[in-house]
């Protein structure tokens, strides 16, 4: 029933209109929504905030498909708030404007809301900041849904202001109760023999709502005899991969992919080398960072391992998609085997960092070159030794700025090639430690 200062929307629904299965089986009670029990267990923070009578605003994160909407919903109805509902793909100012005056007028007249913003990352920064006076005076409670990191996408001001709770996609077992539910709705067993049903699970890849469409479809197709896998993939198309590749998901499977490799873990790198490419990653971007990666953690443990890269980069923009991706695959295979190196990565931060700090010191004169009689006559190159003039072609001589004491950046591993260079290194420690004595 519409209260006095709900806005003109929707007609009520109309009582033999055809449902959605996923409409059907919404939830009524929070007891009834599957998975989840990191939010909604017995100790859990959405149970201890309705225990203690004192919901907050939350930011719900998750992939898409797993409740976030069902539980806004029901969170109203625990705590007797009106339930307004927008998304920030279709609201612009003057629906909020509309919405925030509905929630003032509510609050005058003893009735609480609560807010949900299905998309709220979708909010610019200043549409963000208009949630809060009325988050601070308790005009409303914010539940925001977003399918993106908060950390990145939401202001710091909201995310101060409200917990943010983290929804995961759902478990084969949960999608199986999930069908159950289906079928005692529908008054009908699926007709899926037992591969077939798991590939159904599969295809619905955490994602309940997906799980009831495909079911919707299966059971509009009256079938009398169960089908298998290989009839079922015929009829039905897996469920596309959750990967976006401007979002959280494409961070997440770079920084899985880079972390394997530096774990020497070739079946973990390929899995995510391969769903970033079946997610409809750009295979030279790959290739970049795979370079990047033979740079930052192989380093001089293996110089090949940087060839290999450039090699595999050059053979995919030769033989382009998907044949080029193999040359990429054998990359990745490579690196995650290659011994592993940050040490030059480690030099070039810490000289980094001295340059910084004694940027204005000018380099000894004597490794300066005397172009003039002027400069001849301020001492540059006085005293330089030509190292190939000396015994074992090195002088020893000092190449920091004068005054500075002589630092260490490089200290290369015992591993691969770069024991080899440890050997040269302590080496040339000697001979200079010959030469000042």
């Amino acid at each position: 029933m519409m209260d006095l200062f709900d806005t003109p929307g929707g007609a009520p629904p109309v009582p033999d209109a055809p449902r959605p299965l996923a409409d059907r089986l919404r939830p009524q009670v929070l007891a009834d929504v599957i998975g989840q029990t990191q939010i909604l267990g017995p100790e859990a923070p959405l149970t201890v905030m309705l225990k203690a009578n004192a919901l907050g605003s939350i930011i719900l994160w998750g992939p898409p498909g797993v409740g976030k909407t069902t539980i806004a919903r029901l969170l109203a109805k625990e705590t007797d708030l009106k339930f307004e509902q927008i998304s920030a793909i279709f609201s612009g100012v003057t629906e909020l404007r509309k919405v925030f005056q509905a929630a003032k007028n509510r609050r005058e007249n003893g009735q609480g809301t609560l807010l949900f913003v299905d998309e709220i990352h979708r909010f610019n920064k200043a549409q963000q900041d208009s949630f809060l006076p009325l988050m601070e005076d308790g005009t409303l409670v914010l539940v925001g849904a977003t399918t993106e990191n908060p950390s990145f996408e939401l202001n710091a001001a909201v995310l101060s202001r409200a917990q943010v709770l983290v929804l995961e996609r759902l478990s084969d077992d949960e999608l199986e109760l999930l069908a159950q539910r289906a079928e005692t709705e529908a008054g009908h067993v699926l007709p899926l023999d037992a591969g077939a049903r798991c590939a159904l699970l599969e295809m619905a890849d955490g994602d309940g709502r997906s799980l009831l469409n495909l079911i919707e479809q299966i059971l509009a197709w009256g079938l009398e005899v169960s089908i298998d896998q290989i009839a079922l993939s015929q009829r039905l198309m897996r469920r596309a991969a959750v990967y976006d590749k401007s979002g959280d998901s494409h961070y997440n499977l770079i920084s899985a992919l880079h972390k394997s490799i530096r774990g020497s873990d070739p079946d973990a790198a390929l899995y995510w080398f391969a769903r970033m490419l079946q997610g409809g990653e750009d295979p030279r971007y790959l290739a970049r960072r795979l370079t990047r990666m033979a740079v930052e953690d192989i380093g001089l443990a293996d110089p090949q391992a940087q060839d290999v890269c450039l090699q595999s980069w050059q053979t995919f923009e030769r033989l382009g998609s998907p044949e080029g991706e193999l040359a990429l695959a054998q990359a990745v295979t490579y690196l995650a085997l290659a011994p592993k190196s940050n040490a030059a990565y480690v030099a070039y931060k810490a000289a980094l960092r001295a340059a910084q700090q004694t940027g204005s010191q000018p380099p000894p004169k004597h490794i300066l070159n005397a172009a003039t009689s002027l400069m001849k006559d301020q001492g540059y190159g006085a005293g330089y030794a030509y190292d190939h003039d000396a015994q074992d072609g090195f002088s020893g001589q000092n190449y920091f700025p004068e005054g500075m004491e002589r630092p260490r950046y490089y200290a290369p591993v015992e591993r691969g090639f770069e024991r080899e260079l440890g050997k040269r290194l302590a080496y040339f420690e000697k001979l200079r430690s010959r030469r000042k004595g």
